[in-house]
């Protein structure tokens, strides 16, 4: 950038009204009267007020305000009052970045978050910007540090009454992460935080959590008929390709057992038809697992692979690429079956099935991708793909028992 000098001048109002405005980069006049008082032009004719002072043994350049907004008499004012706290040892810049700081509000900080968390899932981002339109949807403008501890105890308490206990311990973990994240990041210039505390922490020192049991529900062997009528009833929609999707997914979700997350991101790449198996790479516990593709599976995977045109198996229209929350679907899975389900209902499903049969816990485990870290025996036991095949077929076969379809049925 192409910086010019002038001689000092006596700055005024006049004065400033006459600078022409340089070709290129930026020209800096400085006061003879007021050091380090100096007004900044640049090539597009903007005009500010600046100050130069060391602080801390370097030279600092603040900048006042723009002309004609701040007028000479004002920005010299202004100068003189910041030269005077500079003399007292203040320092102007740190107090102006702490005030910044200070006036951070939830949605700056969750932005910076999501900003800084460069390896969230596209699953965990969906989930938490849902919490911040949702529970702290009147939040958005608060500044973090006016964000009391009454007041996360009364939006607990507020959220528990209007969409249930879990979603309140759900959504104040959310916000305790993001203030943890926030103590860490936003320092003032001696490098504290400009929050004392985690407000959040008010619920866990006053025991005040719900109580939430652990989700325990399946789809019962009863209910697994009209639940696959009105999945398969979505193939019928014939205005949209997206019921199809979601009516295999769903089917994927119960053959597989897999977490929904997995199953999303799956890719054609990670598809092996003529080796009749699929790899995991994003899994829950980060370790990637192959696993067999039961007749079932291999035979829907093939019809889909005809009509996919995206890398993903199961695709979605947003910016992910892949199928994010089905929500409108599986509500009308609902509302045709009467059976009240969620996608993770699926996979206890799966697990509770292998068990009825018989599966061998190992194999199970396996199958669903549970560690073993803390089982000796496991230890040296080896899985592979072949000897995983077999159990999930018969996993397979009940289900299909359940859904009534027969061997011809089967074979189309």
């Amino acid at each position: 950038m192409t910086i010019s000098q002038t001689p000092p001048q006596k700055i005024t109002k006049s004065y400033v009204d006459k600078l022409s405005t340089p070709a290129t980069g930026q020209a800096f006049v400085r006061d003879m009267e007021l050091k380090g008082f100096a007004v900044r032009i640049t090539s597009t004719g903007a005009k500010s007020f600046i100050l130069e002072k060391r602080i801390d043994g370097k030279v600092k350049r603040m900048t006042l305000g723009r002309y004609p907004e701040l007028t000479v008499e004002q920005a010299r004012k202004e100068a003189h009052k910041l030269l005077g706290h500079i003399a007292t040892g203040r320092n102007p810049i740190a107090e102006k970045k702490q005030e910044v700081l200070k006036s951070t509000t939830l949605k700056q900080a969750f932005d910076d978050f999501v900003r800084v968390r460069k390896n969230l899932k596209e699953r965990t981002l969906y989930d938490y910007r849902r919490l911040m339109k949702v529970a702290f949807v009147d939040w958005q403008d608060k500044a973090l540090t006016n964000i009391s501890k009454d007041m996360v105890t009364k939006q607990h308490a507020k959220i528990g009454a209007e969409r249930g206990e879990a979603y309140a311990n759900l959504s104040m973990r959310f916000l305790r992460s993001l203030f943890n994240f926030a103590i860490a990041q936003y320092e003032d210039g001696a490098g504290h935080s400009i929050l004392r505390e985690n407000p959040v922490a008010r619920i866990t020192q006053t025991r005040a959590w719900y109580r939430v049991e652990r989700r325990q529900t399946v789809i019962k062997s009863y209910q697994l008929l009209p639940w696959y009528q009105a999945v398969m009833s979505l193939k019928q929609d014939r205005l949209s390709k997206q019921p199809v999707l979601v009516a295999d997914y769903l089917l994927f979700l119960l053959f597989t057992g897999l977490r929904r997350q997995e199953a999303a991101t799956l890719k054609w790449s990670d598809i092996d038809l003529k080796d009749r198996t699929f790899t995991l790479k994003n899994t829950k516990n980060h370790e990637p697992l192959t696993l067999p593709l039961s007749d079932f599976i291999y035979n829907l995977l093939e019809s889909r692979k005809a009509d996919s045109e995206s890398e993903y198996v199961f695709a979605g229209d947003g910016k992910a690429g892949y199928l994010i929350e089905p929500r409108r679907q599986v509500q009308r899975v609902i509302q045709m079956s009467g059976v009240s389900f969620t996608l993770h209902d699926l996979r206890r499903t799966y697990i509770t099935i292998a068990e009825s049969i018989d599966i061998s816990a190992y194999a199970l485990k396996r199958l669903v991708n549970h560690k073993m870290t803390n089982d000796v025996t496991a230890g040296y036991i080896v899985s592979d793909v072949e000897r995983l095949r077999k159990p999930m077929e018969q996993i397979s076969a009940r289900l299909l028992q359940y859904f009534r379809i027969n061997e011809t049925l089967r074979e189309q």
